[in-house]
């Protein structure tokens, strides 16, 4: 591997060449989820969902206009105070909003399976209705019947 020089745009950089001279290829980074913004994403949706402006809600927070937003944004990592803060001022229990967090995060870590019926099972039992509980002596047939 060789280091050459590389100008664009007036600016000269060192990257790591193969011996053809090709760029080596740069090992990736996976981007993981980042906490503070699942927290943010998720408040400004409870926030827009209810019709509020950010002024009004860092009024009944009590904490700043600008910080709420960057709080909003991802940009500041909240306190647990400061979240049940703002949570109380949105009128929605801490668990709920951090419920929520966890499902986004679950989702992007591929970590939660659609709650879905596989299409080879709805056309085996029929239409893909599927009772949240089944009695014990419902045959086959009997559940085929009731899902039609």
């Amino acid at each position: 591997m060789v280091r050459q020089p590389v100008t664009v745009n007036g600016v000269t950089r060192w990257k790591d060449m193969d011996v053809d001279g090709v760029a080596a290829a740069q090992p990736r980074e996976s981007k993981g989820v980042v906490l503070r913004q699942e927290i943010g994403d998720v408040l400004r949706s409870i926030r827009q969902a209810e019709g509020r402006t950010l002024r009004d809600v860092s009024h009944d927070a009590r904490v700043s206009l600008g910080y709420l937003s960057e709080v909003e944004r991802g940009q500041k990592e909240a306190s647990s105070e400061l979240l049940a803060s703002i949570c109380s001022a949105l009128e929605v229990p801490l668990s709920a909003m951090l419920s929520q967090v966890a499902e986004r995060i679950a989702t992007a870590e591929g970590l939660q399976v659609p709650d879905t019926v596989p299409t080879e099972f709805q056309r085996e039992f029929g239409g893909g209705v599927v009772p949240d509980r089944v009695p014990d002596a419902l045959t086959r047939e009997e559940l085929a019947r009731s899902g039609s």
